[in-house]
């Protein structure tokens, strides 16, 4: 079973950035697409962003267009999710997940991920 381990969560203000790492065991890091997904108090777990397994395509929450980027480097079996214009709505327990199955389709939907961080704090203040 993979583990997964987040870091880089924090308080900042709003306008600020952040930069989550996801560093995951084992050596089949490279076949899986990834993803990043949140939940804030009292609030549904949603998807965030995405990224193939092997890096090519990237995709996101429409609310966080523009202003996050997620990004994998396989040969430091690590996904990255870069965070700017944070905004107080951003405020969430992050985790970063892994998919189902080898080379995967795209998805933002969490029964296509079994394998979970413990997630990462971030707090915008406005």
């Amino acid at each position: 079973q993979v583990q997964l381990v987040e870091s880089g969560g924090g308080l900042v203000q709003a306008g600020g950035s952040l930069r989550l790492s996801c560093l995951a065991s084992g050596r089949t890091f490279s076949t899986f697409g990834m993803g990043w997904f949140r939940q804030a108090p009292g609030k549904e777990r949603e998807f965030v962003a995405g990224v193939s397994w092997r890096g090519a395509t990237t995709y996101y929450l429409d609310s966080v267009k523009g202003r996050f980027t997620i990004s994998r480097d396989n040969a430091k079996n690590t996904v990255y999710l870069q965070m700017n214009s944070l905004k107080p709505e951003d405020t969430a327990v992050y985790y970063c997940a892994r998919q189902r199955t080898f080379y995967g389709l795209e998805s933002d939907r969490g029964e296509d991920y079994n394998s979970w961080g413990q997630g990462t704090q971030v707090i915008v203040s406005s």
